[in-house]
């Protein structure tokens, strides 16, 4: 079964906190949007790194608290479903942490 075949199933674990997640992307988008005016500003290089280096951070903070959530949640209820769902859980967090230490 894929992801989005149970995803009308449970919940999500993020949903507790969904409110959250979409002011800190809100405010990324904002970050994004003032980056992009610096470089048509032409404004100093060193300025325009710090600030996406800021925005790399703001949106590692929220791929960790997405992973917590998941961990927390997705891989706990399907341990307690059977093992096999626990080892494909497991397997998806570890694949989704394998993407975020390369990027």
């Amino acid at each position: 079964m894929t992801p989005e075949a149970t995803t009308e199933e449970h919940t999500h674990g993020y949903i507790t906190d969904k409110s959250k997640y979409l002011n800190r992307m809100r405010r990324i988008e904002g970050q994004a949007r003032g980056i992009t005016k610096m470089v048509d500003e032409e404004k100093y290089c060193i300025d325009i790194l710090t600030q996406i280096s800021a925005l790399t951070s703001a949106l590692q903070a929220v791929a960790v608290g997405l992973l917590d959530d998941h961990l927390k949640h997705c891989v706990v209820d399907a341990a307690r479903m059977s093992s096999a769902d626990a080892d494909a859980k497991i397997k998806e967090a570890t694949d989704a942490i394998s993407r975020l230490v390369r990027s």
